[in-house]
């Protein structure tokens, strides 16, 4: 959406303002679970019961 929210299954999900307006991907991984991407990035996973998205680790932060 334009304020950075995905609906899904009729269950709105914020993912962060920076996405507002962008296309993002949505891919069901198993039952009620779905994977966000953005570009070639995988973003994380949405639990449709939660209504959460659970961050996978961040591809542009520090390696240790």
């Amino acid at each position: 959406t334009n304020c950075g929210r995905i609906c899904l299954h009729r269950k709105k999900i914020n993912l962060s303002t920076v996405f507002a307006g962008q296309a993002v991907g949505i891919k069901e991984a198993e039952e009620g679970i779905w994977l966000v991407s953005f570009m070639d990035y995988d973003l994380g996973y949405i639990d449709l019961e939660e209504k959460t998205l659970q961050p996978l680790n961040n591809p542009f932060g520090p390696k240790v």
